[in-house]
């Protein structure tokens, strides 16, 4: 599959939407489309082609189907014309409320989102509204068909979003049983990150003539995402963390870890070290997932700790860092991971922290991906607590200040800090903020290695083993020698 060039930004009033969509959509900040809204929208407002999409988070693909789906859409019948299967709850919940957004002017318009974690009953009750757009996970939608409680034997249009991600979770038994129970005429559209074999499979079992259009992943030649690798020992991965947080005041960001131990772990230290942070994992329950998912999408929380499996369907704005505590496998893994930042015109940084045997695995990912890593030093105490104590500064400048409500309290204020010249009074409220990072990195060591330093390392070892047996050569030649001249006195 060959990657479609970039198209000039042209208009969305050059696809003939309705003026509600067009209204809501400019109310949501979009000026041009995308250059898969580019491709995709065209032919879904003019053919009934299948389609297979090779695109990533983060691209637009739900404004690109979304639109010409929410166009084409017939408000008058009551049946269920669109079914959008997604891998994971928050994916469906977010691409459920991204069509609402799209539709807000639009009149007798019924979308539903069903999945997993909550009652069957609840969406039961729903249906009986007679949604004619249905986004589900495989599951549950299996489950109202198999109930009859969900039609979908007259559904124009099957859309599969992350088709990669759904057919590595396990959806296959339940992607073919929904297959089944539509009818064989409808038009079928696939967006996958990746082309995997399993779905390669489906497309050639369930799809016909289609058009194939692909876009270069985001971040495959993106300008606007610094690809950084520090190297430390294994040992310090957390530290570099910490550093990196307190280097970086206003980050927001996706520590990704291997194990869902690992991310408990570095999730409890963050807290612990008074960092708004915290994690999502499979041993959480639903309500407890969408709370910090909650928290994190408001900012509440800055850093936000998880695996791979557990961020999938995740699509959050505005990330500042992403964080590869440990490297992944995959150079694809890592295009995935790295595309979460640096969108909409934004710059963002992808971080890899690595021990000197992992240097291979880094060279790998570059040569395969396209992507160019810049190895750069992890910051020192010095250089963090310069930047804290400059932030800290700029904060006090710009804070506004309200007269009327401080005013009451001034007496007490002035009568307290009376004894302190302005000199003094500066240091004593620098200190009371600035002085947990003077403390921490007092005496803070540089954690940074070489790869030249672990082979002199390694030198050093020999030398120092070829010193010691050379001495104990020394010692046995000297018994020797001494063994001789007893037999030769004797």
């Amino acid at each position: 599959m060959n990657y479609s060039k970039p198209e000039k930004r042209g208009s969305f009033l050059n696809f003939s939407l309705k003026s509600e969509l067009i209204k809501a959509i400019k109310e949501l900040g979009f000026e041009h489309p995308t250059p898969i809204q580019g491709k995709v929208i065209p032919h879904l407002m003019s053919s009934s082609r299948d389609l297979i999409a090779s695109a990533q988070t983060g691209t637009g693909k739900t404004a690109a189907f979304g639109l010409p789906l929410l166009e084409l859409t017939n408000t008058e019948d009551g049946m269920v014309q669109t079914l959008i299967l997604c891998p994971t709850r928050e994916l469906c919940i977010q691409i459920t409320n991204d069509l609402l957004s799209y539709s807000k002017y639009l009149r007798r318009i019924n979308i539903l989102a069903v999945y997993g974690g909550v009652k069957i009953e609840n969406h039961i009750r729903s249906l009986k509204r007679k949604p004619q757009v249905i986004v589900g996970t495989p599951g549950r939608t299996k489950d109202l068909i198999r109930r009859k409680k969900l039609f979908v034997g007259n559904i124009q249009r099957l859309i599969l979003d992350e088709a990669d991600e759904m057919l590595s979770m396990g959806f296959k038994d339940d992607l073919e049983s929904i297959f089944k129970a539509t009818k064989k005429d409808k038009q079928v559209l696939l967006f996958s990150a990746t082309m995997t074999p399993k779905v390669i499979d489906v497309t050639k079992k369930y799809m016909k003539n289609s058009l194939d259009i692909a876009v270069a992943p985001v971040n495959r030649a993106a300008d606007n995402v610094e690809h950084i690798y520090y190297m430390v020992q294994a040992r310090d991965r957390y530290e570099v963390v910490k550093r990196v947080a307190d280097m970086n005041p206003n980050i927001y960001g996706i520590v990704f870890c291997r194990t869902r131990r690992e991310t408990k772990e570095v999730a409890n230290k963050l807290m612990n070290d008074h960092y708004n942070a915290d994690t999502i994992h499979g041993d959480l329950s639903q309500a407890e997932r969408d709370d910090v998912m909650k928290r994190f999408r408001k900012h509440q929380i800055q850093i936000l700790v998880a695996t791979d499996v557990a961020a999938r369907g995740l699509d959050v704005e505005d990330l500042t860092h992403i964080i590869n505590f440990n490297l992944p496998d995959d150079d694809e893994i890592y295009i995935h991971r790295s595309g979460r930042t640096g969108r909409a015109g934004k710059k963002g940084k992808s971080l890899v922290i690595v021990h000197g045997r992992e240097i291979r695995k880094l060279k790998d990912i570059e040569r395969k991906s396209g992507i160019t890593f810049t190895k750069k030093k992890v910051p020192n105490g010095l250089d963090i607590c310069k930047k804290r104590l400059y932030a800290l500064i700029d904060k006090i400048e710009k804070v506004n200040v309200n007269e009327e409500q401080i005013e009451p309290f001034l007496p007490y204020i002035y009568d307290k800090l009376n004894w302190l010249d302005r000199e003094k009074l500066i240091k004593h409220f620098v200190s009371a903020e600035f002085n947990r990072y003077l403390s921490y990195y007092k005496n803070s060591k540089d954690i940074n290695i070489e790869v030249s330093d672990r082979g002199s390392a390694k030198k050093r070892k020999r030398n120092r083993r070829k010193f010691f047996n050379s001495k104990k050569d020394n010692r046995k030649n000297r018994g020797n020698k001494r063994n001789k001249t007893r037999r030769r006195r004797r």
